[in-house]
């Protein structure tokens, strides 16, 4: 399948306080400039698949969404793996499409937790947590940050150093929510929020939708498709839901999950212009940076502080900047921008970007999705 399917469009709605926007208007915003973006008529879309909007869990939510858009698709469905759901739908898509079961096909989410209901954020995430005396994500993530530390000696300015990346970037991102740039005595300076992670180590709260338009190769050039982008590779991986269950709170089934996208690709870690990476908080990136290869576990620091993971550097990281910087709505956004850098268009671009690898993470890690895109 390396290289038969596409995605053929993209589009998304402003990132921020969007007060008054239902999930709903906004998929079918962003669904909207995803068509126009890949020149087709939503008469083609035959199927819809959402991720299913965290903050406002409604029924049968792909239904309404491809109502909304005013299509009768053959397939249409809302799944939840949390923040990898996104990737994991635009393999699902390429592997409906490969079975028969549809042609062209939407993959879309959106929320708005920002103007909306942020009560889910607070509550506890498994049935541990009541037990360690810690809700929300941040508990558990603020487990994984501190055992970093104890592992590997991870210093503040380590995570410091991917923060700064990624705002650097967002910075002259026209579309991005947060355009300002991050210093390492501004991020030492802030709070902490679940200790020892400092306000700048999580991303933003944000209201927004993203679409995709995935279809064949070989339709995209039968539609006169303008600037389809190869999908190289796909991958997933899963682990506990307990995160006091994993046998190494440093490790997560990334490794897994980018080996399958990897061997599908037919790439390694050495053949990567840039990097997507999902970084609802800095040790996610991290942690992801050394599971995909590279860097070895505890040397991200150093790496990101020579200027490395920027843009100019070896291996730029979250060049629109990230849930960081340019949206806390997780996932589609980093496919996106690896979209826009594969066409060579993106406010940030780097210099001939023939292979971007998008990850997705979902949960407390639980979940884990790799997408590699190139020409």
């Amino acid at each position: 399948m390396r290289g038969k399917y596409v995605i053929a469009g993209i589009g998304h709605t402003a990132y921020g306080k969007l007060p008054g926007r239902t999930t709903v208007s906004m998929n079918v915003e962003a669904t909207r400039n995803a068509l126009r973006d890949a020149g087709i008529e939503k008469a083609l879309v035959d199927a819809v698949l959402v991720k299913a909007p965290t903050s406002a869990r409604e029924m049968v939510y792909g239904q309404l969404v491809s109502e909304a858009l005013g299509v009768v698709p053959k397939w249409s469905f809302a799944v939840d793996q949390g923040g990898a759901a996104n990737v994991s739908l635009i393999s699902i898509a390429c592997m409906g499409i490969e079975a028969g079961q549809c042609d062209v096909a939407v993959v879309c989410y959106a929320d708005n937790p920002r103007t909306g209901n942020r009560a889910f954020m607070g509550r506890a995430r498994t049935s541990e947590a009541g037990a360690f005396g810690w809700a929300a994500a941040a508990g558990g993530y603020g487990m994984i940050h501190q055992a970093h530390i104890a592992e590997y000696g991870t210093r503040p300015e380590d995570f410091a150093a991917i923060a700064m990346a990624c705002r650097k970037h967002g910075a002259t991102n026209p579309d991005a929510q947060l355009k300002a740039p991050l210093t390492l005595e501004a991020y030492l300076a802030a709070p902490f929020v679940v200790e020892p992670m400092r306000r700048d180590d999580i991303c933003l709260v944000s209201d927004g939708a993203a679409a995709l338009i995935i279809m064949s190769e070989k339709r995209a050039r039968e539609l006169k498709v303008p600037a389809p982008v190869p999908i190289l590779g796909f991958g997933q991986g899963q682990t506990t839901t307990e995160v006091t269950q994993r046998p190494k709170l440093t490790e997560s089934m990334a490794k897994v999950s980018a080996k399958t996208a990897f061997d599908m690709a037919g790439i390694g870690p050495k053949d990567v212009d840039a990097v997507q990476f999902y970084d609802c908080f800095t040790v996610v990136a991290m942690m992801a940076l050394e599971e995909y290869g590279f860097c070895k576990p505890g040397q991200v620091g150093a790496f990101a502080r020579e200027g490395r993971l920027e843009v100019g550097g070896d291996l730029p990281l979250n060049t629109s900047g990230g849930l960081l910087s340019e949206t806390g709505m997780p996932g589609l956004q980093l496919v996106m921008e690896g979209v826009r850098q594969v066409r060579g268009t993106a406010a940030n671009q780097v210099k001939n970007a023939g292979k971007v690898v998008v990850s997705n993470q979902g949960g407390q890690m639980q979940t884990h999705a790799t997408l590699i895109l190139g020409a």
